[in-house]
């Protein structure tokens, strides 16, 4: 009978403890009762009805990420590519999505895939190439509202890679590959006028120095040679006053010395002859002067 006892009591106890849930941060729980919604737990300790009530689905209210593979879609201008995209979302209502739909991942799945058709289809390759923005933004938009019915909140869909047919991605590496020999061909271009034309302002800057070094050096020579000549003139104005001081002192001391007029006569003779200086083959002689007598005269009527 006591091992009876210990029986009912042990089960009793596994029954409560099985009653008594804690929900996790960020979890939420759908509790059902005979089958029916009964309510949503949210964070914190909770006591189910045994036998009536049970948790139906465990919640993950954390943003999620699903990436969906590659969809093949075509484009405005028929050109089939396949594009492969990455959708945030989060549940915002555990009852929806509990209730709303059977299977939310695979219903995301080919609504985006349904969603992006219909984007796609309406632009061209190139245009379908830059627009990943356009497209994101589309996609949201779309999917957030489809989403709303079933507790979900679409934040974020993101277009993953763009993969066109391979005629295709070759013909774009080519036209890239112009484009950059091209943008190259200008660099070059470029590069060389202005190097030919640093060259050719080097090459006027040198001679404009050059032009004005010579200008220089033509004004410091033309006054060197200024200064030269009035050296030159200075020395013979010297020189001269200088011959003309020492005939001066000459005649005074022949006068001083009281030399007779026939030394007088020879000294004006050897005058005329100076002056000559033996390039004249002849001397005039006033015609006042008559004789060696008059001239002699005259030069000590000039000293006196």
């Amino acid at each position: 009978m006591g091992w009876v006892l210990v029986a009912i009591l042990v089960i009793f106890v596994m029954v409560l403890a099985s009653c008594i849930k804690i929900v996790p941060q960020a979890y939420a729980y759908v509790v059902e009762r005979l089958g029916a919604y009964q309510g949503t737990w949210s964070v914190g300790l909770h006591v189910k009805t045994p036998f009536l009530d049970k948790v139906a689905k465990r919640v993950n209210l954390k943003e999620q990420v699903v990436d969906f593979a590659p969809q093949p879609v075509i484009t405005k201008d028929n050109v089939t590519m396949r594009i492969d995209t990455v959708v945030f979302f989060q549940i915002t209502d555990p009852k929806l999505y509990a209730y709303g739909v059977e299977n939310p991942i695979m219903a995301i799945e080919n609504l985006t895939a349904t969603t992006l058709r219909n984007i796609i289809g309406e632009m061209e390759l190139d245009q379908t190439l830059t627009s990943r923005e356009v497209i994101n933004t589309k996609m949201r938009a779309s999917l957030d509202i489809a989403t709303d019915p079933w507790g979900i909140k679409v934040n974020r869909v993101e277009l993953k890679n763009i993969i066109p047919p391979a005629a295709i991605q070759d013909a774009m590496e080519k036209q890239m590959k112009a484009e950059r020999e091209r943008r190259e061909a200008i660099l070059r271009a470029e590069g060389e006028k202005k190097s030919t034309v640093l060259v050719a302002e080097g090459k006027k800057e040198s001679a404009i120095l050059e032009a004005e070094a010579e200008k220089q050096s033509a004004i410091l020579r033309a006054e060197a040679q200024k200064e030269k000549m009035i050296r030159e003139a200075e020395g013979e104005a010297e020189a001269i006053l200088k011959v003309q001081q020492a005939k001066a002192d000459g005649i005074r001391m022949i006068r001083e010395a009281g030399a007779d007029q026939s030394v007088l006569t020879i000294k004006s003779l050897e005058a005329f002859e100076k002056a000559a200086d033996g390039k004249a083959t002849k001397i005039i002689i006033p015609s006042e002067i008559q004789g060696v007598a008059g001239l002699a005269a005259s030069v000590k009527e000039i000293m006196g």
